[in-house]
């Protein structure tokens, strides 16, 4: 069978894949922090744009979590089908999983648009921040599908054992993303608008190419209109393996929500603001674990499939390993670089009239030239 990975070595399989897939995951949270990046670059706004921004990011992460539970799930089962030999059984899956993705993409863009502002005002909107926080939303909302269908299918390109290809979904995106931005939102003057606009074309972007290599010559597995349905048994089964990532993904959003409400108490639009900073790289250094995880995830299911279970704890093992290292790595690169970090999205800020506890001006801002504009 092509792309067997259940010969040649774990690691050997594991890394091609997830290499790749760690651009991907890097490209593909460009999708965000570019906007911020600009957003946070915006005249006149005090930081309330960023802030905005910030607070309509755990409903981008909602979204994320149900895409997890259809996408991912669908794509883990897949696999082990594919290990098993079960071919009609695997294309049913892959059309079952699209058929779950389109219908919570369009029930999710409903019932968050017309309850934007209830729901906005929860997660911690002051009626300054709520201006950009909604100009931002109502446009990123409308590409909830795009969205949903390009991230969740792409699991499937991968599955199959073309992770160059799934690649090429984010960058394809995340580039478009880059050009559109400064278009959107400085020459044409649209602000948090303008961003969300170019997020949701270069999803629709994606997206396109996404369908057009899963219905085409080169898939092992085409997406058609046949199998474009919901099987009840299947659906349970993608729902109970796509169940972890979907509640880890859902528990985020709740945390985000519930730190935004506390720091606008606390602290007002600055403080969430700040949080939305801290988020946002928090999400790129994370982005090599999700890479070599998504890298493993296909190789333990096709190897779970074949039955050879010695090779799904070497992956397991391997994965792990790798972990390991690059989380101590990235922590200690959050220790000893935080304001440089920091300095990324914020440049257009002036720390030194920032009304931040002393514990994180010695920690973020030592003393120093400033790479920040004041």
């Amino acid at each position: 069978m092509a792309n067997d990975f259940s010969t040649g070595k774990v690691s050997r399989h594991i890394l091609s894949q997830a290499v790749p897939l760690a651009v991907a995951q890097l490209v593909l949270l460009l999708y965000n922090v570019v906007d911020r990046i600009y957003i946070g670059h915006l005249s006149g706004t005090d930081s309330l744009a960023l802030t905005g921004v910030g607070l309509a990011f755990p409903l981008v992460t909602l979204i994320a979590a149900f895409t997890s539970l259809f996408g991912s799930g669908g794509a883990a089962v897949f696999a082990i089908a594919r290990g098993a030999r079960q071919e009609e059984r695997a294309a049913k899956l892959m059309g079952t999983s699209a058929a779950l993705l389109a219908g919570a993409s369009v029930i999710l863009m409903a019932v968050c648009y017309l309850f934007r502002e209830p729901i906005l005002y929860l997660f911690g909107a002051s009626d300054a921040s709520y201006v950009y926080a909604d100009a931002y939303l109502k446009i990123y909302l409308l590409g909830t599908l795009f969205s949903m269908m390009a991230t969740g299918l792409n699991g499937f390109i991968n599955a199959q054992g073309f992770p160059k290809i799934g690649m090429l979904t984010t960058m394809i995106g995340a580039i478009l993303n880059l050009i559109l931005d400064p278009v959107f939102i400085f020459a044409l003057h649209m602000g948090v608008a303008g961003a969300a606009l170019a997020t949701v074309i270069s999803q629709f972007v994606s997206a396109v190419w996404v369908f057009r290599f899963l219905t085409g010559p080169r898939t092992l597995y085409k997406l058609s209109r046949k199998y474009f349905r919901v099987v009840p048994s299947m659906a349970k089964e993608i729902c109970a393996v796509g169940a972890s990532g979907f509640i880890m993904q859902a528990t985020n959003c709740l945390v985000q929500v519930v730190c935004n409400a506390q720091l606008q108490i606390w602290g007002g639009d600055l403080y969430v603001g700040i949080m939305t900073v801290t988020n946002s790289i928090r999400e790129v250094l994370s982005l090599a674990v999700l890479g070599i995880a998504s890298g493993a995830q296909p190789v333990m299911g096709y190897n779970y499939g074949a039955r050879k279970y010695h090779r799904v704890r070497e992956s397991i093992r391997f994965t792990a390993m790798i972990g390991t290292a690059y989380t101590i790595i990235a922590w200690l690169a959050v220790i000893a670089l935080p304001r440089q970090l920091v300095g990324i999205l914020v440049l257009s800020s002036c720390p030194c009239s920032l009304p931040v506890s002393p514990f994180f001006r010695a920690w973020a801002l030592p003393d120093g030239p400033s790479p920040f504009h004041c």
